[in-house]
């Protein structure tokens, strides 16, 4: 398979994952907040940062990442 949750966090800007995950440290990284870091990765030409499909369908069905909280 591809890159873990974390091997994929490593990649990324620290200020801008301090800024999306600020005061959830706690707890597992939520899919939204992955997908605003996406996001401006995509806004700033750095799209290839980016994760696969697949690796996205791993983190969730693996339980690196939650879809959503209850």
């Amino acid at each position: 398979m591809g890159r873990s949750y974390d091997d994929w966090l490593k990649t990324q800007d620290k200020g801008v994952v301090s800024k999306v995950r600020a005061g959830d440290e706690a707890n597992k990284p939520l899919l939204n907040q992955l997908n605003w870091i996406w996001v401006h990765n995509l806004m700033n030409k750095k799209a290839d940062l980016n994760p696969t499909s697949a690796e996205l369908l791993d983190w969730v069905t693996s339980g690196q990442i939650e879809a959503m909280r209850k």
